[in-house]
């Protein structure tokens, strides 16, 4: 038997591609014979996925899952190079399986996370089954990032718009939990979805931010009438702030869905808190809205052709 030395270990990632951990257990199963820690890699998956590595993947879904007794919620965003395969059957299974990994596990960030036993293989990490699904679908995936609500006292409701482009969940702490305020959880979530507040309530919004927007707004109000008094330019900067604040805001957005254009989210809870008999109040929610931040992948598709026939 060879002695499995990092140089080995080294040599076997630059000939597969596959990772560190990957390459030394291929080795260690084949008692270090490389020929056949090559064929183990490729029976496995695992080699060519970290050649995939560097491509962009900025398309893909983001995905919910609750528990069972609706008292728990994840949302995860996992990456893909195109939307071809963000809608592939094997992708998605492989998110719904890393949303419902995500829901059970402690890890505090993603790291930890892609560290983790394998659920459904616990021979191998997160990580791993990552890469070796990267191999059977042939193109890079990343899975970005996760968060989950708990309320044992409520629920967690959550959203997916358009097949997974926004992924939403909401905590709502309530002495009742019926159709009525399951209802009203929903609805809440799709107006997150659409119209992307920052906050809940106004008691959230940063106090440096306000100052330091106050400010910008009463420069601007002085410019535009220089001669008038300072209680009239003062009652603009509120007016201009309270707007912005009324798009921000949840709890202050006019309700969607609000028969006559004018109710607003608040207002729609707290008719629905009445209506159940219940105490009832929106502590958290948490919006993922797919690729993000993240740089589009932008290329000549005939270029892309030809340089394949290349």
């Amino acid at each position: 038997m060879a002695e499995i030395t990092a140089a080995l270990v080294k040599e076997l990632r630059e000939v597969t591609g596959a990772g560190m951990m990957a390459c030394k257990k291929a080795l260690a199963a084949v008692e270090g014979d490389m020929e056949k820690a090559i064929e183990h890699l490729r029976e496995q998956g695992l080699a060519g996925a970290e050649k995939k590595a560097g491509r962009i993947a900025a398309e893909g879904v983001s995905f919910t899952k609750l528990s069972s007794d609706g008292k728990r919620g994840v949302v995860v965003e996992v990456n893909a190079e195109t939307d071809f395969v963000a809608k592939n059957e094997k992708f998605r299974t492989f998110v719904d399986e890393v949303a419902a990994q995500a829901l059970n596990s402690n890890a505090k960030d993603i790291t930890a996370f892609l560290a983790e036993k394998w659920e459904l293989d616990p021979s191998q990490t997160v990580s791993e089954q990552l890469s070796a699904t990267i191999s059977v679908i042939g193109e890079n995936m990343n899975i970005r990032r996760f968060e989950k609500l708990e309320e044992p006292n409520g629920l967690v409701q959550d959203y997916v718009h358009s097949g997974g482009r926004i992924g939403v969940l909401l905590q709502v702490k309530s002495s009742v939990v019926n159709d009525a305020v399951k209802e009203m959880a929903k609805n809440v979530a799709m107006q997150i979805a659409a119209l992307n507040p920052k906050y809940i309530t106004r008691a959230e919004v940063d106090q440096d931010y306000l100052k330091n927007e106050r400010e910008i707004l009463l420069a601007a109000a002085k410019n535009e009438k220089p001669n008038a008094p300072e209680k009239v330019l003062l009652g603009i900067v509120e007016g201009r702030l309270n707007k912005e604040l009324k798009e921000v805001c949840l709890v202050d957005q006019v309700y969607v869905r609000a028969e006559d254009g004018k109710q607003t989210v608040g207002q729609y809870v707290e008719s629905v808190a009445k209506q159940a008999g219940a105490e009832l109040s929106l502590v958290r929610f948490v919006r993922f809205e797919t690729g993000e931040g993240l740089e589009k992948k932008n290329e000549d598709f005939a270029a892309e052709v030809a340089a394949q026939i290349k």
